[in-house]
């Protein structure tokens, strides 16, 4: 007669191992839940740069604005530290100096143009343009963004024949 006793003892002793267990699970689940629940992000500071403080402000923008890992940058022309045009004439020129301008900013937040995800060039001339393009070759070397390629009847300045602007997505 004792077996009968020790199986009902080890069966109910199993049935409430498997109650607890369930209770202390779903227990569980209800203590994640209301952690969840009290996890709050906090905004994100933007970080702004200026390349050329004066001409910035004279203009009202700010070169670089970096939220998380998302950089925005304004369109770089061909400009001097003062603001005047350079490379007058020369588009191949002023494409290679927006491009030292955008290094800079790019060294700026510890990033390189294989950070880039989105180009975008706005010129006053793209046949001009579309024959001095091979140059970007150069400054992509593993691999071009995606962005877009405009003609426009002019930028800031009658002497700027292209204008780039980047989105930069920092992989840190």
């Amino acid at each position: 007669m004792k077996k009968p006793i020790d199986r009902l003892t080890i069966l109910a002793t199993l049935f409430a191992f498997a109650f607890v267990f369930q209770s202390c699970e779903q227990k569980q689940k209800e203590e994640t839940k209301e952690v969840e629940k009290e996890v709050v992000v906090a905004p994100e500071k933007p970080e702004y740069f200026l390349l050329r403080p004066e001409v910035e402000k004279a203009y009202g923008y700010s070169h670089a604005v970096k939220i998380g890992n998302s950089i925005k940058i304004s369109g770089a022309v061909s400009m001097d530290d003062e603001g005047n045009p350079t490379a007058i004439g020369d588009i191949e020129q002023q494409m290679k100096n927006c491009y030292a301008d955008l290094e800079k900013i790019l060294k700026h937040f510890d990033c390189t143009f294989d950070d880039v995800v989105k180009e975008d060039i706005f010129t006053t001339d793209m046949a001009q343009m579309l024959e001095k393009s091979a140059y970007r070759a150069e400054i992509y070397k593993n691999r071009f963004p995606t962005g877009s390629w405009l003609e426009v009847k002019g930028l800031a300045l009658p002497e700027f024949m292209v204008e780039i602007e980047l989105e930069v997505h920092e992989s840190k």
